[in-house]
């Protein structure tokens, strides 16, 4: 016996087959590989996108000698579709988990703060109590990460908002605070400045997006003529960070917390600046339209609890 699953949008039944065909077109790019994929033969396929197309009353696929590529509304679709494929999979996941106790996963996005400072406790308190689940735990910048969660990719990530704040459409939790703090190796020249004014025409360096924890026009030099620092290199993560701060003559920002964790080992220093130095709060985020599955929300909780261990100690 086969089971069809589909749903009506003012015309004949939209099958689930149809959002895997639009799916491996846009992967493939071809009507030849995707038939190939999707084990149908191209003119079933053919077909198939013809009544998909007429469904929605218009070209979801561009043809050309090349192959073929999405129209603006199959991307559309294609989005949608994308999400509702990885919503599916993950229902399936979870009744396989209450009715035969079989293998889950959980894909989590972490900062470079959250991975040192909460992973490794909230891990193995996850992974005490709900030893058969996956867990994948992904580097995931600021803001990148807000994108890879509403996009499914990601089950939940932990790290900083943008100042503007996010919309609805996010579940948002504040976790804990850290520090900002002003490095340098150990023998830079300036290693010893105590105002951020004495740091304006030092070679910075910017870890992360423009805008971002990182970066150094965010901090207020008070200078005259409201002069704002040169950045001369851009890092996009905090280990590379690492392997350069200790061999240039390179200022940078990074959460006291890492530092702490890294900065004696690597022989470099926490300037002592007298000046204000921003916070920056670390969150747990997930979609609000989704409910997270179990082990899921077990994991969440790990990380809160983890998190207010740490408040507690840094008390």
């Amino acid at each position: 016996m086969s089971i069809t699953m589909g749903y009506r949008i003012g015309g004949p039944t939209l099958r689930l087959q149809h959002l895997h065909l639009l799916l491996t077109l846009a992967k493939t790019g071809s009507l030849r590989a995707s038939a190939q994929l999707l084990n149908v033969s191209q003119p079933a396929l053919t077909k198939a996108l013809r009544q998909l197309e007429d469904e929605f009353g218009t070209e979801l696929v561009v043809r050309s000698p090349k192959g073929v590529r999405l129209a603006p509304a199959g991307e559309l679709i294609a989005a949608r579709a994308a999400t509702v494929v990885r919503e599916l999979e993950r229902a399936r996941e979870e009744v396989a988990w209450h009715l035969r106790h079989a293998e889950a996963q959980v894909t989590v996005g972490v900062s470079p703060v959250a991975a040192i400072l909460l992973a490794p406790g909230a891990v193995d308190r996850f992974g005490a109590r709900w030893p058969q689940v996956r867990l994948r735990l992904r580097d995931a910048l600021y803001p990148r990460a807000l994108e890879q969660v509403r996009a499914g990719e990601l089950d939940m990530a932990l790290g900083p908002l943008p100042t503007e704040g996010v919309g609805r459409d996010l579940v948002v939790q504040p976790l804990f605070d850290s520090q900002a703090v002003v490095v340098a190796r150990r023998s830079h020249p300036l290693a010893r400045a105590k105002m951020l004014a004495d740091l304006i025409d030092a070679a910075w360096v910017l870890t992360g997006p423009a805008g971002g924890p990182g970066d150094p026009h965010n901090l207020r030099f008070g200078a005259e003529g409201g002069r704002m620092p040169q950045v001369r290199l851009e890092c996009e993560s905090f280990s590379t960070l690492l392997a350069l701060v200790p061999r240039l003559d390179v200022i940078a920002i990074m959460p006291k917390g890492f530092f702490d964790r890294y900065g004696p080992r690597m022989d470099f220093v926490q300037l002592p600046i007298v000046d204000a130095l921003p916070n920056t709060t670390t969150y747990a985020l997930h979609r609000a339209d989704t409910p997270l599955t179990l082990p899921a929300q077990r994991l969440l909780e790990a990380f809160v609890a983890e998190a207010r261990d740490l408040r507690t100690t840094q008390a």
